[in-house]
């Protein structure tokens, strides 16, 4: 948790953005695993830690856009909840933490709700996306949940405010790859034939429990990496794969993500094929990389990428034809399907859950409905203070060959006898978190082990 001074200046520039009425930030309940008394790991509504930075379920804030006021709503501590929970913080020490003007009992916010509406205010709420969290919202706001309709003004201000990532934030998401950076190089030096991929997901995540963290997202840690969101972890490691490794840590106390891939060889060296595809991923994240500067689209650096994953593998003869022509047909989108990144920070795809085309497209530039483009998650000019993931891949995803194939999909840019010869080949992915700065932009955290000869090392050492 911050001082609460930066809480108090994030709720006063979010009131002077939002025109009028009340702010309802409500933070999240505990989720039941399969009783109500055994949850999940909770996870605190990342807008709600945003602006109050406590972390417990049950609490919500109201921020009154007219008078500037901020209220906090807890559950009241008793005896009972101490002896299963140890001592928790009361009213007044959450009002102190987060700086609001009060702190009062959760169970008067449906009261205060019920005043507001009675009395023609605006009630500005984001989407919901807990089914708990939408029946509160119906209950508090008298309104049937299918006719519940969140604030676009309070969504368009929150995503102004939290894409620009201050200095605390970015030392935040550093020490959360920190982490990260050890489970990585574990990882790679661990890995052996024979050896179930689960034994290396529970190392991994170990390391992050051990730091009082947690990882990020489910991690991803599969020989199967042409399968971009694979979480099963049973398949046997075995000489000649590639093992497609995409997790990250989360910073303890805080929970600012990081997001961090990388591929490397279950044998002591890649393969000449592998270390073909690799380099031509490795080159396009680099050069993607040294294109970020402010002003840029992100979309530009996406295709920027593109071309030149499409120009290594015309080379290797795998596609044919203008690389600029395949590109602009969506030809590449066989091997690399889905967009080059996206923004990073209280949430590995940051502030998704308030709708992905207000963090990532504008009013006036639009999603491209064509396969993979339509997959970029962010295309907007970048920004000073941007937090994004630039993550570059070559897959060999054999329905998907197979479905181009037989309809002769772009058969002028794609030589598919040859690719097939690569059936059973996977998938390489890498990836690193980048700050967009004033002159250009930061790679953040400590380097982590990319190029070949620094991977094979690890596989060696």
């Amino acid at each position: 948790m911050f001082k609460a001074s930066i809480y108090q200046d994030r709720r006063k520039r979010l009131q002077a953005s939002v025109p009028g009425g009340l702010i309802l930030l409500p933070g999240n309940n505990e989720s039941p695993m399969n009783c109500a008394d055994n949850v999940y790991r909770f996870r605190q509504d990342s807008s709600f830690l945003y602006y109050f930075g406590i972390n417990q379920p049950g609490v919500a804030g109201v921020l009154d856009a007219d008078s500037g006021e901020a209220l906090l709503f807890a559950p009241e501590m008793t005896v009972e909840h101490v002896v299963w929970m140890g001592p928790q913080p009361g009213l007044s020490d959450l009002k102190t933490l987060s700086g609001t003007e009060q702190a009062l009992p959760v169970e008067q916010l449906e009261e205060l709700l019920k005043k507001a509406k009675a009395d023609g205010r605006t009630i500005h709420f984001l989407p919901p996306y807990r089914a708990d969290r939408s029946l509160q919202l119906s209950r508090w706001l008298s309104t049937p949940v299918e006719a519940l309709q969140p604030s676009e003004a309070l969504i368009k201000a929150i995503v102004a405010q939290r894409s620009v990532k201050s200095a605390e934030e970015i030392a935040e998401i550093e020490s959360a790859l920190a982490i990260t950076r050890q489970m990585h190089v574990q990882a790679t030096k661990t890995a052996q034939p024979g050896m179930k991929e689960a034994q290396l997901a529970g190392m991994v995540e170990g390391i992050a429990l051990a730091t009082e963290g947690a990882l990020a997202y489910p991690a991803i840690l599969t020989v199967n990496g042409q399968t971009l969101h694979n979480h099963y972890h049973g398949d046997i490691m075995k000489e000649g794969d590639l093992v497609l490794c995409d997790f990250g840590a989360a910073a303890p106390r805080t929970d600012y993500a990081s997001d961090i891939t990388r591929t490397f060889p279950v044998s002591p060296n890649f393969t000449d094929r592998q270390k073909a595809i690799y380099q031509i991923v490795l080159d396009a994240e680099e050069q993607a990389i040294q294109a970020i500067q402010p002003g840029v689209p992100y979309k530009d650096i996406h295709l920027l990428a593109a071309k030149i994953i499409t120009t290594g593998l015309t080379q290797l003869g795998l596609m044919k034809g203008d690389a600029d022509a395949a590109v602009e047909a969506g030809a590449h989108a066989l091997f690399f399907p889905h967009g080059l990144g996206h923004m990073m920070g209280l949430d590995v795809h940051d502030m998704e859950d308030l709708g992905e085309d207000y963090i990532g497209y504008t009013d006036d530039l639009k999603r491209s409905p064509q396969f993979g483009l339509k997959s970029l998650r962010l295309a907007r000019a970048l920004q000073p203070g941007f937090v994004l993931t630039v993550e570059p891949g070559i897959y060999f995803i054999p329905e998907l060959i197979a479905q181009w194939k037989a309809e002769g999909k772009h058969a002028e840019f794609i030589d598919y006898e040859k690719v097939e010869t690569y059936l059973g080949f996977g998938g390489i992915r890498i990836e690193d978190n980048v700050l967009v700065t004033e002159e250009g932009h930061r790679v953040l955290g400590p380097p982590i082990p990319k190029t070949i000869e620094e991977i094979e090392a690890l596989r060696k050492g």
